[in-house]
């Protein structure tokens, strides 16, 4: 079998029985991104030089007789967004005047390298990570391989790109709202979103900067198993996250025994499910309702009860996505007042580098007061009791990742999502998704495969859990995978 059919953990499993070496394995997927990556535009920039070194100083600790590993000779993406490897290149994704070296390893690279794997390039994502789709005035649209006239999703959509054309078998993903899940949706990819304390993130300055609302470090992968292994390696506490908890899990052996299983539920009690096609706030398009409930019909074939469940907001989908949009901008936009401060005033000398909808968003946000703090605040308190209630009754939620089933991509740099759906006016940034709402309380969610759109684009089904549950998510989702081989249909250039 070809490297590209194989995930991370089988990859790392032939490499440590010495059956291909990883040079080998490098050479061979630099070879396909030097043939595919134009197809996608998955990878701004390789380091081959770099990756190939690595693989020879594996070779040597493999000789010795060392175990390297579960992902021994792993070539991995990383996000071309924050700093993720020390020395290398990073530009906040796309933006010109911010491109700079990275001062540190992110947890997802740190976590690779500990585990055996070998960083081999960064990938694409739009300007400051804010939006659900993935282009920018640098590098330009990233495309899903399954129809490269339809974007890939974002913002972690050229690793999300990058592994379902099997450029790598596992690569780097970051979500403040949804940005493992949306892409993994349109790539036929298991996203998998940590929960809140799960996988520390340390921020400096200010420790509390990733939290309004809850940004996640993690990655996009072909099989659960990857995502379980990698888990283990990112799990850990870090007393300098405020929010950081000790590791409970061996999240690589309990996600396959699994309590979920049929022959495991005592007294005929079932896992209960919690489904709904739109949280009572979305509009969906009707190809994505009907893949999303055959999806959801299949945890039921798996003795999963799933019931019709409705939620109650009293703010709009509309109204939920412009607070997501002004507490994500609240960071980048006090980076460059700070700067501004110390006489560097990028939007005036390189406004041309910014996209038209950051530079809105950035002067709404600094015209907030007091009261739209407190309304931010009242929105994401909203959020929590809504899925408290659920909890109390169900084990998980289940939903549609994206409200559409495909976005196609613009010739102008700037593709955004739509702006109306089934004729209703909508926020064209994020609020065409189900995702940024796990997002204001910090539970553990994931994408997994659902089936096809008519335009023969991926469309995901999301798996919420409640607070500090990742381990349920990874054990229903092994079932789910199962008897759903999302594997087999990846069109591998």
């Amino acid at each position: 079998m070809e490297l590209k059919n194989l995930t991370a953990w089988e990859i790392g499993c032939l490499v440590n029985k010495k059956k291909i070496s990883p040079t080998q394995v490098v050479e061979y997927f630099l070879d396909r991104i030097e043939k595919y990556n134009a197809k996608v535009n998955a990878f701004v920039y390789v380091k081959s030089d770099y990756a190939l070194k690595k693989a020879r100083e594996l070779e040597e600790r493999l000789s010795r007789g060392e175990y390297c590993g579960e992902f021994a000779g792993v070539p991995f993406g990383l996000k071309d967004f924050l700093p993720n490897k020390k020395g290398w290149q990073s530009s906040h994704g796309g933006v010109a005047c911010l491109v700079a070296r990275d001062e540190c390893d992110s947890v997802f690279c740190a976590a690779m390298e500990k585990a055996g794997g070998i960083a081999i390039g960064k990938t694409n994502a739009p300007a400051y990570g804010f939006r659900g789709t993935t282009d920018n005035l640098m590098y330009g649209p990233t495309s899903t391989p399954f129809n490269t006239k339809y974007n890939s999703g974002g913002s972690s959509g050229g690793s999300a790109a990058a592994v379902a054309s099997g450029l790598v078998p596992i690569a780097e993903g970051g979500d403040a709202g949804g940005s493992i899940r949306i892409p993994a949706n349109f790539c036929n990819l298991f996203g998998f979103k940590a929960g809140v304390g799960t996988i520390p993130s340390v921020c400096r300055p200010d420790a509390w900067s990733a939290t309004h609302p809850l940004c996640f470090n993690g990655a996009l992968t072909k099989s659960v198993k990857d995502a379980a292994i990698l888990l283990n390696y990112m799990s850990y506490e870090d007393l300098r996250d405020p929010y950081s908890l000790p590791k409970c899990h061996d999240f690589a052996k309990e996600f396959e025994a699994n309590p979920w299983k049929k022959d495991c539920q005592q007294d005929g009690a079932k896992a209960k499910i919690a489904f709904t096609e739109d949280f009572g706030l979305f509009e969906v398009e009707e190809d994505v309702r009907s893949i999303v409930r055959e999806a959801a019909k299949r945890f039921s074939d798996l003795g999963f009860s799933v019931e019709e469940y409705k939620f109650n907001f009293t703010s709009s989908a509309e109204e939920l996505a412009e607070q997501w949009c002004k507490g994500i901008t609240i960071d980048c936009a006090l980076e460059l007042n700070h700067l501004k401060e110390k006489g560097i005033d990028l939007l005036r000398d390189h406004r041309q580098d910014f996209p038209e909808e950051f530079i809105h968003w950035k002067k709404i946000v600094d015209g907030l007061g007091i009261e739209d703090m407190y309304r931010f605040n009242l929105a994401r308190t909203q959020i929590l009791d809504q899925f408290e209630n659920a909890f109390a009754d169900y084990d998980l939620i289940l939903s549609p990742v994206s409200c559409v089933s495909a976005i196609e991509n613009r010739s102008d740099k700037n593709t955004k999502g739509p702006e109306t759906i089934n004729g209703k006016k909508i926020e064209s940034l994020i609020g065409w998704t189900e995702t940024f709402l796990a997002n204001f309380p910090g539970y553990p969610a994931a994408s997994l495969p659902a089936g096809f759109s008519k335009e023969g684009v991926p469309v995901g089904i999301q798996m919420i859990a409640p607070r500090h549950k990742d381990l349920r998510i990874l054990q229903a989702a092994r079932l789910y995978e199962e008897v759903f081989d999302w594997k087999k249909f990846y069109p591998y250039f």
